[in-house]
């Protein structure tokens, strides 16, 4: 693989998040440093992320959101998709799921304006017909049937897919990316939500604890609407 990223890092520093066997070619690792790049660039204005040192940003940012892209193909494999990406900020993890996943359509959801204009001009400057930002609140999407509502550092179990669950289809997944094992907020969860499986996450590079919780709506539960009034107010 030749070519070398801005800053002097080689664009095979990203290849270290795809130990689990999923492939990206050299455009695809090109956009992704691309995108670091922009996020680097509109940080001087916009405040999009808290870290400002490009090898942190590319651990901390791109290989996490990278780490997701494995488990997605084993729950969703070689299919199109509608993704959501809720408090998406400067479109993590949602732009690198557009990049991985052209079969993705990805949208990037935010209450921040400028937020969500970053990642439409993420789309536009990439060149990614997959992706688009969205200035709005996730509860104002309703019945959109998103295949896989993801959310990364955004809020509690419980509340996340309280507000996001009118956009998520029947048959769709919650991909909630957290920390340590959420114990309290799983056991928090409403009866309608079912945890289907905690995935442990390797982040190369990245010395914390990281997981997948996967969830889906619990058809069989009594009292549905249960998933909407466990939201905190």
């Amino acid at each position: 693989m030749s070519g070398h990223a801005a800053h002097g890092l080689p664009l095979q520093a990203l290849g270290l998040g795809l130990r689990t066997g999923l492939s990206l070619t050299e455009t695809q690792l090109q956009l992704l440093q691309n995108y670091l790049d922009l996020i680097q660039k509109w940080n001087k204005v916009y405040n999009l992320t808290a870290l400002r040192d490009p090898a942190e940003m590319r651990t901390h940012h791109l290989l996490d959101s990278l780490s997701v892209l494995a488990p997605l193909q084993t729950q969703r494999p070689d299919q199109p998709l509608k993704v959501l990406d809720v408090g998406a900020g400067a479109g993590l993890p949602g732009v690198v799921i557009a990049i991985a996943r052209p079969d993705a359509n990805v949208t990037c959801v935010d209450t921040v304006a400028k937020k969500a204009a970053f990642v439409q001009q993420v789309a536009v400057e990439l060149r990614l017909r997959n992706l688009q930002g969205l200035h709005a609140r996730v509860e104002s999407l309703r019945d959109s049937q998103y295949d896989v509502v993801c959310a990364r550092a955004f809020a509690s179990l419980a509340d996340f897919t309280a507000w996001s669950a009118d956009a998520l289809a029947p048959d769709g997944i919650w991909l909630a990316m957290k920390g340590k094992y959420p114990v309290d907020e799983i056991a928090a969860l409403p009866p309608s939500v079912e945890v289907f499986h905690v995935e442990p996450l390797t982040v190369p590079g990245l010395n914390a604890e990281r997981c997948i919780v996967w969830m889906r709506k619990n058809a069989t539960a009594k009292g549905g609407d249960d998933i909407t009034a466990k939201a905190s107010s």
